[in-house]
């Protein structure tokens, strides 16, 4: 990290999307004490339910939350069956191959971007995103070397430096979510389904690694889930 110092107020804007990840970066930084100012973005993605999830949560919180329109820019990153609601959503772990399809073209550098120049405008020292380990395989923004360079553009990008935080980086969903459970926190408040329609579709990868997560410690998914998610003969 940089020598810089800071003369910020303790304060950060989180990247929050309304699904676990960020849901549980959020909760995180509320418990280090600081302020948080919750920053989404509708980008055109197909699962636009995370951020109704993300309002109320921030509603109940009573934290400053603030939803960012970048669907002009739709047409510039349309090539992804998260914006394309015309392509197939792949149903796959995330280590297969055909969910490359999901990548949404430099998604964390404009959300980053618009990130950073908001903690500018407002004299937070930080942002917060919830880059993690599981998504090294499939995402190139989300892993270690990409966080590392916008650490470094951060605290040049402005006159004042501004710290990228990813406290995830290096853990697994399951990692998140027992911190996350230790924390109290009540993942019913959260939307990881890529579809997003009434109920959790339980197949894509983002359910499925949601699931494994829940699994792995031992506990159940409190999410509601559609009647057809675990019917083992589809």
């Amino acid at each position: 990290m940089s020598s810089l110092s800071c003369t910020h107020s303790p304060a950060t804007v989180v990247i929050y999307s309304g699904g676990m990840d960020s849901f549980t970066v959020l909760h995180r930084a509320l418990e280090e004490g600081l302020e948080v100012h919750a920053l989404s973005f509708d980008y055109g993605q197909r699962h636009r339910r995370e951020l109704d999830t993300a309002r109320r949560v921030c509603e109940k919180l009573g934290i400053p939350h603030q939803v960012v329109d970048i669907r002009a820019i739709h047409g510039l990153i349309d090539n992804s069956a998260l914006t394309d609601t015309n392509a197939a959503m792949p149903d796959a772990d995330y280590a297969e191959e055909n969910l490359k399809s999901t990548v949404v073209p430099n998604r964390n550098m404009i959300l980053l971007s618009l990130a950073i120049a908001k903690a500018v405008n407002i004299g937070a020292g930080r942002v917060d995103y919830g880059a993690h380990g599981g998504d090294h395989v499939l995402y190139p923004d989300c892993r270690p070397e990409f966080v590392e360079a916008m650490r470094r553009v951060a605290l040049i990008a402005d006159f004042e430096p501004i710290e990228v935080s990813a406290p995830y980086l290096e853990a697994t969903k399951a990692d998140i979510l027992r911190e996350g459970l230790a924390m109290g926190l009540d993942y019913r408040d959260t939307w990881t389904c890529y579809e997003g329609r009434e109920l959790a579709c339980g197949r894509c990868g983002s359910c499925r690694e949601r699931l494994a997560a829940f699994a792995a410690n031992g506990v159940t998914d409190p999410l509601a889930y559609a009647p057809e998610a675990f019917d083992v003969s589809r």
